[in-house]
């Protein structure tokens, strides 16, 4: 019996979750090519691990048997790789990780270039994801560690399955067209008469950003959803509403905006999450190693209480005036 170890991890996933179409989009496979390859399973298991109930497909006793013992092959699997990792003179490994926009843009190259200076064996390998879909993938095996974020007003549930290793905590800002703002600082129920740009309400973003709408007791007019902070600050570029942006998102504040103070209190902890089985891995502490650094190099404070107040303009020279 040949059993294909990504198979038995689709297994596992229908067994977790219920049903094919969960399975496959926490796997980030389509539905078909899950049913696909479960088929096949079920042909090189040479029994019958499936039956139909409806348009449900339901695991029968020996598939609950072997999706059990999925989960302690997967897991001897990556001991294993642990182990092979830490056998050698030095570290050699390849992480996957999850990212976005901005924590890949304020943070990898730093970190990724350190870290090939100091370990080269170690290789980063990335796939951008939204930031509300990163832990899933890693407690569901498709990459070995990823960013995470808990708001002030909208902490994210943790999974006792994966470990935590805090990078540091971002500030939220206001971003204006230049010259909107002329104070120092603004709250949002300053900001109420301008159009808004924000992410939508499904992102972890865009749901905290209208938890601090609501506490303010505000219903602002949102003109427009928009995912990335670097789109989002485009539009404000052109005129067409304010937004909110966080510390690494300033790095890809275009011309034409003025980044402002907010004086309603509303960071962002950015993590690092990876598997508690994983916990040991040299490897991957290397790397968690290596980001932690390029975030204080960056200044991103791991408590919220140390970072300094900044504003920053949009005039030629990049002016920045810290407080």
């Amino acid at each position: 019996m040949d059993l294909s170890l990504a198979r038995l991890r689709m297994l596992r996933e229908l067994h977790r979750r219920g049903t094919i179409t969960a399975a496959a989009a926490a796997l980030h496979y389509t539905a078909s090519a899950v049913s696909q390859q479960l088929a096949q399973l079920e042909r090189d298991a040479g029994t019958r691990l499936f039956e139909r109930r409806g348009r449900r497909v339901q695991l029968t006793d020996l598939g609950i048997v072997l999706a059990e013992h999925a989960e302690e092959i997967l897991a001897a699997v990556e001991r294993a790789t642990q182990a092979l990792e830490e056998a050698g003179g030095s570290v050699t490994a390849k992480i996957t990780a999850g990212v976005w926009a901005s924590v890949a843009s304020g943070l990898l190259p730093d970190a990724l270039t350190t870290l090939a200076a100091s370990h080269p064996g170690i290789l980063v390998r990335t796939t951008e994801l939204a930031p509300e879909s990163t832990a899933a993938a890693v407690r569901d095996g498709t990459l070995d560690l990823s960013f995470v974020l808990d708001y002030s007003n909208y902490p994210t549930t943790w999974d006792r399955g994966l470990e935590r290793a805090v990078i540091g905590v971002e500030r939220i800002h206001a971003a204006v067209p230049a010259g909107a703002v002329p104070a120092a600082g603004v709250t949002l129920a300053e900001l109420s008469e301008h159009p808004w740009i924000i992410a939508p309400a499904r992102s972890h973003f865009g749901h905290a950003a209208r938890l601090a709408f609501q506490s303010a007791g505000l219903r602002p007019r949102i003109d427009h959803e928009l995912e990335e902070q670097a789109t989002s600050m485009a539009m404000v570029a052109a005129g067409l509403g304010v937004t909110l942006v966080s510390d690494l998102g300033l790095a890809l504040r275009p011309p034409g905006v003025d980044i402002v103070a907010l004086g309603d209190a509303l960071t962002r902890t950015v993590s690092l999450a990876y598997r508690t089985n994983s916990a040991g891995r040299a490897a991957l502490l290397l790397v968690v190693d290596a980001i932690r650094t390029a975030a204080a190099k960056k200044g991103l404070a791991p408590d919220i209480r140390t970072a300094p107040t900044v504003r920053r303009t949009s005039d030629a020279a990049g002016a920045q005036e810290t407080e």
